[in-house]
């Protein structure tokens, strides 16, 4: 299924099942359970498809990106945290930090992964059975807030408000049978920038919810973003960041497009 959460004209939120042409309102909650209504949903603003009870984060976790990063291969998955106050809906702008100004903001194109039941110290052979479904999401990332100014911590620079778009919808796993078969790509204004497969990371979706649950209970809506492809914007030659007036969509196989404008902070 493809499940939408959304306002609607009478400025409440529900979920909706996306049919091939229609959009059918859904009875009940995304995580505690849903069910079919018969009635067109009327959508006014489509929303990211949850809102995350914790945002995990994965770096360096595709080969190719690495190598353009001049990094080792991890030993283990390199973890990192977004706050909710990072959420962005499919469609609002991604904001340039002007207080604590940054002049590097990069893209990141990422799948995102929904876990729907409470897991702890789940094995990866069974891992999938704790998600509830995926998305698309962006790892906006302010380098210079990451690697210059965060005194050797990532969090600064990756979790300025509207740095984790999400969406636009969550597909569930009835639908991607493997997550690490999809394929990924990013566009500003259009031009392709990113264009991989999931195949490449270097600890696959149920390697990562086998070590993010270990010893951590891992609560139902914990979004976890599993790294990012080759063709950022810090490592093209010349380096490339967004800029107001840009638009970047992340388009990932089975799940959609996301798309989010590129404006300064007020």
């Amino acid at each position: 299924m493809k499940i939408i959460r959304y306002r609607n004209e009478q400025g409440a939120i529900e979920y909706g099942l996306q049919h091939e042409d229609w959009t059918e309102r859904l009875e009940g909650d995304l995580l505690d359970g849903i069910k079919l209504s018969g009635e067109k949903a009327t959508v006014a603003k489509v929303l990211a498809p949850i809102v995350p009870a914790a945002i995990l984060c994965i770096g360096l976790n595709y080969r190719h990106h690495a190598e353009e990063s001049g990094a080792k291969i991890p030993s283990f998955p390199i973890l990192f945290m977004k706050g909710g106050n990072s959420l962005q809906h499919p469609g609002d702008p991604i904001e340039i930090p002007s207080h604590l100004s940054s002049e590097e903001v990069d893209y990141e194109t990422e799948l995102a992964v929904v876990i729907g039941k409470t897991c702890k110290n789940v094995s990866r052979e069974n891992a999938l059975d704790y998600v509830l479904g995926y998305t698309c999401a962006n790892d906006v990332s302010a380098r210079d807030w990451q690697l210059k100014h965060g005194g050797g911590q990532w969090c600064r620079g990756k979790t300025f408000d509207t740095f984790c778009p999400l969406g636009p919808c969550l597909v569930t796993t009835d639908e991607i049978a493997n997550p690490n078969a999809l394929r990924l790509q990013g566009r500003i204004n259009g031009e392709t920038v990113q264009d991989w497969n999931a195949e490449d990371m270097i600890f696959d979706v149920p390697a990562l919810i086998e070590f993010l649950s270990g010893s951590t209970t891992l609560l139902p809506g914990t979004v976890i973003l599993t790294g990012t492809p080759h063709g950022v914007g810090m490592a093209s030659t010349p380096q490339r960041w967004l800029q107001p007036g840009d638009v970047f969509t992340v388009e990932i196989e089975g799940i959609g497009e996301l798309s989010n404008p590129v404006a300064l902070e007020a």
